[in-house]
């Protein structure tokens, strides 16, 4: 199948008429390359693509926003975080809003800039929001060892941790019509291919294991497309994916973190669908657990658009009163997000 000509399944993507055909993606790389390589203009309208949950900022609650806002005021105290996350608004500001009300915040490029800021500093306890999926966990356990190494009681984290197989099994048992996943690839580097193997078998759906270049995306929807209707995966990134994934990085995570449930924004709490870190390294959580509520912008539709009940453009506010320079939905905010990757794609 994946042998024909890239220009002859391109050919057969767009001229395609049989059922009409619902896939997903839960990564948001996946999103913002799906846009940007303007694969949507290049199939047919009876096949649809939809973004699912797989935008880590956008699937933050709001009380998680609000703890790393209560911290940032505290003057011993200074919050990191990554430059998208500092925009999404809690149920009163964003961490944006209290750094212009003289808060302590701070972006960073990677987690690993947190260790020198709290060395050089141990008067100030130092947060970073370790938000994310799989892929970013094995870089936050290494932060942690390297701070238990070095002695650092200053530097803490304020987790918001997903995982991806419980929140597929949720968005398709409460919005249902999902013919196929594309598979994310960066999580699958660390967790395997074989973790959505069991999912297939219960949900009997295919997965594809996806790249992020173009090409890679108009052959992972051409083989949804021919496995529509079956279980099973494939794996079409196997320069960097695995059945087993990445054993070393499992192996940090296992030792800092263990499964709960988490809150995701405008799903509630998913049984089983996140990481903690374990009791034995509590002095390092900044207050990660228990942080559920969620207070959705009036008017906003992140909650439908998460989980492909409706398309981006749907929502009322769309490019009207929430742009990318005037956010009011975590999903417009994120270069990840759908809303933002409809807007500066004008995709309809």
């Amino acid at each position: 199948m994946i042998g024909a000509d890239i220009k002859t399944i391109a050919e057969q993507l767009k001229n395609y008429d049989g059922e009409e055909v619902r896939i997903m993606e839960v990564c948001g790389t996946h999103t913002a390359a799906i846009s940007e390589n303007g694969i949507p203009s290049m199939l047919s309208p009876k096949i649809k693509l939809i973004s699912g949950p797989g935008c880590p900022v956008c699937v933050t609650v709001t009380a998680v926003i609000d703890k790393l806002v209560e911290l940032s005021m505290r003057d011993d105290t200074v919050v990191l975080t990554f430059g998208d996350l500092i925009r999404v608004k809690g149920s009163e500001k964003s961490l944006a809003d209290a750094k212009a009300d003289g808060a302590h915040v701070k972006m960073v490029y990677s987690p690993m800039e947190t260790l020198e800021m709290a060395e050089k500093d141990p008067s100030r306890t130092y947060v970073f929001a370790a938000i994310g999926f799989e892929t970013t966990v094995p870089v936050y356990a290494t932060v942690l060892e390297e701070a238990i190494n070095r002695k650092l009681d200053n530097l803490k984290l304020l987790t918001s941790i997903k995982t991806m197989p419980q929140v597929i099994r949720w968005v398709v048992n409460n919005g249902g019509g999902i013919d196929g996943f594309i598979a994310p690839g960066h999580v699958a580097t660390i967790t395997g291919s074989d973790i959505f193997k069991d999912l297939s078998e219960e949900l009997g759906i295919p997965f594809v294991v996806s790249g992020f270049d173009g090409e890679q995306l108009l052959l992972t929807i051409y083989a949804l497309i021919r496995m529509k209707g079956q279980k099973g995966i494939k794996n079409l990134y196997k320069s960097v994916v695995t059945s087993e994934g990445n054993m070393k990085a499992k192996e940090i995570v296992n030792k800092y973190f263990e499964p709960s449930d988490a809150s995701w924004r405008g799903m509630g709490k998913i049984k089983g669908s996140g990481l903690v870190l374990k009791k034995e390294f509590e002095k390092f959580d900044a207050g990660s657990r228990d942080l559920d509520e969620d207070h959705m912008p009036a008017g906003c539709c992140c909650a439908s658009v998460l989980v492909g009940k409706i398309k981006p453009n749907e929502c009322p506010m769309f490019g009207k009163t929430c742009t990318p320079d005037n956010a009011h939905g975590a999903c417009m905010v994120s270069t990840e997000g759908s809303c933002y990757n409809y807007f500066v794609s004008g995709r309809k």
